[in-house]
């Protein structure tokens, strides 16, 4: 697995652990704390930090049980400047919404940067299958995630959004069912429900409330705010919401006046 050779039962230096694990990384383009764990025979713990330390020092990108090349990263991001806003938020989120994935799960998986952040923590997940009209999530799953097959929703592309919409992406989501599916949105408001900017989107995001056993809400704090052009879902159409915070108990209130059962799950950070 390795390309770089480390002599039979030597121990290597920090300074050489660090750079043989960036040299395999940006070879392969992700990596586990396993292998670093099995490979130089440390603890799990010393193989977080050392991945933490590089992070740190802009070597490769931290995921759920491992890291990504930083190059790779980058290429498949999106173009715009939202994956840098509440990014440690995200992230948690992104950890607590994975541990709602099992192996073997088929996903349908929103467009977004949550859910982009999401697909970070799936590293460790085996044989799932993932579902998006999302270019961008795409192309990370298929380049990053061994154990995920995905499936990219045709239809055309949102010019400068990296997104499928239109009628043949309705018809192709509408022929599928999966076992879970995880939505992002632009705005919760509790007497407006759950709004986006463009209402294609919106259509897209109506029928994946529809394709899936359970239906899951990815949102940061700051979302809680005024609505924004096109309504898509009440509070009640999903099973679970995902916060990092739920400021001034807005989303749980509005859980309770529905009278819903949606179970909402808070991150702390």
């Amino acid at each position: 697995m390795w390309e770089s050779s480390k002599p039979e039962g030597q121990r290597v230096s920090i300074d050489e652990r660090h750079a043989m694990i960036i040299e395999e990384i940006n070879r392969r383009s992700s990596i586990r704390v396993a292998d670093i764990c099995e490979y130089f025979a440390v603890s799990e713990v010393t193989a977080r930090n050392d991945l933490d330390k590089l992070e740190k020092g802009g070597k490769l990108r931290r995921t759920y049980g491992g890291a990504v090349s930083i190059t790779r990263a980058i290429t498949v991001s999106y173009p715009d400047q939202r994956l840098n806003i509440n990014v440690e938020a995200k992230r948690a989120i992104a950890r607590r919404a994975a541990a709602l994935v099992s192996h073997g799960d088929s996903l349908l998986i929103d467009t977004g940067t949550t859910t982009f952040e999401f697909i970070h923590a799936l590293y460790e997940k085996r044989d799932i299958t993932i579902v998006t009209s999302d270019l961008s999530i795409a192309s990370f799953v298929d380049s990053n995630l061994p154990h995920a097959n995905v499936m990219l929703l045709g239809g055309l592309l949102r010019k400068n959004h990296r997104y499928m919409t239109g009628s043949v992406t309705n018809r192709n989501l509408s022929e599928l069912y999966l076992d879970k599916a995880f939505l992002a949105t632009d705005s919760f408001h509790p007497d407006f429900g759950f709004t986006t900017e463009y209402s294609g989107n919106a259509d897209i995001k109506r029928i994946m409330l529809t394709r899936a056993s359970l239906v899951v809400m990815l949102m940061d704090a700051s979302k809680v705010r005024k609505p924004r052009f096109v309504k898509f879902a009440e509070i009640s159409d999903f099973d679970t919401i995902v916060m990092d915070q739920d400021p001034e108990s807005r989303v749980r209130s509005a859980i309770k006046a529905a009278e819903t059962n949606t179970e909402l799950m808070l991150t702390g950070i």
